[in-house]
């Protein structure tokens, strides 16, 4: 990512393409894939996600102003399982990945620390990549920055003006420009959420329902008008910056169209931004739906609570890997939860994570082990099943278990149990 700046802090700049992380080999496991049914929020029930030859999906990335946490890595590690089956079931995968590099949260925090904040965007997107390189989670084929992405912003915003589902606020100086959230009709359909939950959950998660001129308390925010001291780009909407649901509805849309296979987030995501990203898509395109499964992780919790940077209690990934933590306990330790289920991390979850990653290792150095297929059978059985990835492991812990105690004789096996780790759960054994 190379930032060329010109002009003042609040002027204008060039920025280059993004760049994606190194993928690693998946190898071919032996024996009949399964197909992967997974649980779907706005049809509120565990369906086939059905993928034509190449499988699409959009999962919303980071807004680097923190390094990476074990809340967003246990989200890519589930996104990534499904990459990981639709590659097992023979699917080419088209995968997009945004950067949120200009946002409030990533202007605070440079402002709080005295930063600058292209040099933190920067800094961060560079140590998310080596964290995601590091837990071997497979890269996006498209993996693209809000700012990069403006221009495409700009054309979708001033189609929504044309429309006339969006609105200059009228009243102030600025005149921002904002969504008519009812336009698409189609609203609430992802989140299923009461008016009460849509409220609550905007004022906390980045909406402004109290922004005087709006024409309602919901109405998502576009296009930011330039103030003073902060970023902004000289566009034919005038001067400023993207709101933050338009950015992924223009990215994945010009990369995957409408009706994409998954999109991908946690699930704090599903109101208001997963709602908004295809409120504004549907009305782009007066389609519907903008993606046909909505999928989201659930929360990684520390001491009884959520990790947030507002409590202060996260646990970073490049600080595990900092203290010689091997990445893929890092990794099997988020994988022993089921993805959806709000979780813990503790010692005990990493500590129980370390002694299954060093049995698994033990068990696929034996010179003969128990047959593989039957293991094989099951791992996908449980992957395919909503990613059960805690009946996953365990199917692996008895396959490892006999083969260190009892053994066996079939001289392959433990060849065809670490290609099987490998390709679908994603664990270097």
């Amino acid at each position: 990512m190379i930032w060329v700046r010109s002009g003042s802090r609040a002027g204008r700049f060039i920025v280059g393409t993004m760049q994606s992380w190194p993928a690693t080999p998946v190898p071919r496991v032996s024996g009949t894939p399964r197909p992967l049914r997974l649980y779907d929020t706005a049809a509120r029930e565990i369906r086939p996600t059905s993928p034509g030859a190449t499988a699409t999906m959009y999962v919303c990335g980071i807004t680097p102003y923190d390094a990476t946490h074990l809340g967003h890595a246990a989200t890519y590690l589930a996104f990534d399982l499904v990459h990981r089956q639709w590659l097992d079931n023979g699917h080419d995968v088209h995968y997009v990945q945004n950067v949120t590099d200009v946002d409030d949260p990533l202007l605070e925090r440079a402002e709080r620390d005295h930063d600058d904040w292209v040099v933190l965007a920067m800094r961060e997107t560079a140590l998310f990549r080596e964290d995601m390189t590091a837990l071997r989670v497979l890269p996006p084929r498209d993996y693209l920055g809000a700012v990069e992405s403006i221009p495409e912003i700009v054309e979708a915003v001033a189609k929504l003006l044309t429309d006339g589902v969006a609105y200059r606020v009228a009243d102030d100086e600025y005149q921002d420009i904002y969504y008519s959230h009812l336009a698409s009709g189609q609203f609430g359909s992802v989140s299923h959420y009461t008016p009460d939950e849509m409220a609550t959950y905007f004022a906390e998660r980045g909406g402004d329902p109290d922004r005087p001129g709006k024409h309602h308390p919901l109405d998502a925010l576009l296009w930011r008008a330039a103030r003073p001291g902060e970023p902004s780009w000289e566009t034919e909407l005038g001067p400023g910056r993207p709101g933050w649901h338009i950015e992924c509805s223009v990215i994945a849309l010009n990369r995957l169209g409408m009706k994409f296979d998954v999109q991908g987030g946690g699930s704090d995501l599903i109101f208001p931004h997963h709602e908004f990203s295809a409120a504004h898509a549907e009305a782009l395109t007066a389609e519907h739906p903008f993606a046909r499964h909505y999928s989201h992780a659930g929360m990684i919790g520390l001491d009884g609570e959520k990790m947030s940077k507002s409590r202060g209690n996260l646990v970073f990934v490049s600080r595990l890997r900092a203290d010689k933590v091997d990445p893929m306990a890092v990794r099997l330790g988020l994988l022993s939860g089921h993805y959806r289920s709000d979780r813990p991390w503790t010692a005990e979850v990493l500590s129980e994570a370390q002694d299954r990653l060093a049995r698994w290792r033990s068990a696929v150095e034996v010179a003969a082990a128990p047959p593989a297929d039957d293991v094989i059978t099951r791992l996908r059985d449980h992957l395919s099943n909503d990613l059960d990835t805690p009946r996953a492991l365990a199917a692996i812990d008895a396959w490892a278990e006999a083969a260190l105690t009892v053994g066996g004789a079939e001289i392959g096996a433990p060849a065809q149990v670490r290609t099987a780790v490998d390709a679908l759960l994603g664990v270097l054994l």
